[in-house]
């Protein structure tokens, strides 16, 4: 058995630096991943920043460190943390065979990376250069702090996108890309064989997303023959009366059905019945969603936005289109077992396990005699 710390201090996207209050923190990607190395016989333990504990008291499968953030005006909570005591944590907890952390473009993995270079694993997301000042402070800190005082540490990109960027700054980067994964335990078990007449849509309803898009071109599916066809619109927003509105507009309301935030027992059945997942988004990085989709035997219509459409498109399990409209639909659905069968082959590739192993094997071959990684 290995110990394992997973550096994460922001566990779930907040679009204001008004971050969010959730009930529970166990539907995120991060304690999935954490939970695969569990399933794996390893011990880990989960490092996130304060912020993001959430509303309701949870006990945890692992243990959770939950730390305070500082200078938060200037490392803004929702966007880069600063944690001033996880210099102080990790020096203290040597015995951790390997460590985990998210991006190199935050102040956590550099002190992950100075501290323990060779057991020190960055897992990047990011395809391009951060917002932030105009992109200024970003642009610095991947060519000065990551390809100089970073380099030692190896990252594990998590698209082929984030590999091409990151490659330009970082000496070590991986050929292999780890997805994030899925739970499969809680992905329904054979659903995929019962495909109702209906999509499901699993987002916030936020301009980004472009929900709005996905009505209108359902709609036009509707008036081409399938009247007997159900959107399900699983999230929530600062869009959904807007949206309500819509539907209203074009009446829809016995067509289009806002399920609200519901959490993986009740979304997953849904997602897995449903001939595809819709995504019209605008800007995303990697999308779990689509994951889950594919693990869950649906498959995906989307833009080519996600970094995660690039295997949708390469493996077929589903149809990737800027342009996405009605008769994208219609091709969905009559071709749906041909794609449905590709997402189940795929689906243990997405699996928190596969990828937990994944991360395991590759540190093992970086570096096998000084690591006490079994």
């Amino acid at each position: 058995m290995s110990q394992i710390a997973v550096i994460n201090p922001i566990l779930y996207t907040s679009e204001t630096n008004q971050i969010p209050k959730v009930h529970s923190i166990k539907d995120t990607m991060i304690y999935t991943l954490c939970l695969g190395f569990l399933h794996l016989g390893h011990s880990v333990t989960l490092i996130a920043a304060e912020d993001y504990r959430p509303s309701d008291e949870e006990t945890y499968d692992f243990p959770v460190v939950w730390m305070q953030t500082a200078c938060r005006k200037v490392f803004l909570p929702r966007a880069l943390p600063y944690m001033p005591k996880l210099r102080g944590f990790l020096r203290a907890h040597k015995e951790f065979d390997l460590i985990i952390s998210s991006e190199v473009f935050g102040t956590w993995s550099y002190t992950a990376a100075r501290l323990y270079p060779e057991k020190t694993l960055i897992w990047h997301e990011l395809a391009k250069h951060n917002n932030i000042l105009h992109r200024i402070p970003s642009r610095i800190w991947y060519r000065l702090i990551g390809g100089l005082l970073m380099r030692k540490a190896a990252v594990i990109p998590r698209s082929e996108a984030a590999a091409d960027f990151i490659r330009q700054f970082m000496p070590v980067v991986s050929d292999m890309c780890i997805e994030h994964g899925v739970d499969l335990e809680k992905c329904p078990q054979q659903l995929w064989k019962e495909k109702k007449e209906q999509f499901a849509v699993v987002s916030q309803f936020i301009e980004r997303k472009r929900i709005d898009r996905i009505i209108l071109r359902f709609k036009a599916f509707l008036e081409n023959g399938h009247l007997s066809f159900r959107l399900y619109l699983i999230g929530q927003g600062e869009l959904e009366e807007q949206l309500r509105t819509l539907v209203k507009q074009h009446h829809l309301e016995e067509s289009v059905l806002f399920c609200g935030q519901l959490g993986h027992d009740r979304l997953l059945p849904i997602v897995a019945q449903s001939r595809a997942l819709l995504i019209a988004t605008a800007k995303d990085n990697n999308m779990v969603s689509i994951a889950e989709s594919i693990a869950a035997g649906t498959p995906v219509v989307t833009t080519s936005v996600p970094y995660n459409a690039a295997y949708v498109k390469r493996e077929k399990l589903g149809i990737v289109s800027d342009d996405w409209n009605e008769e994208t639909l219609r091709e969905i659905c009559e071709n749906n077992a041909f794609y449905v069968q590709n997402c189940v082959c795929y689906r243990d590739r997405l699996s928190n396990v596969y990828c937990a192993q994944q991360f395991v094997d590759y540190i093992k071959r970086k570096s096998p005699d000084e690591n006490g990684i079994s």
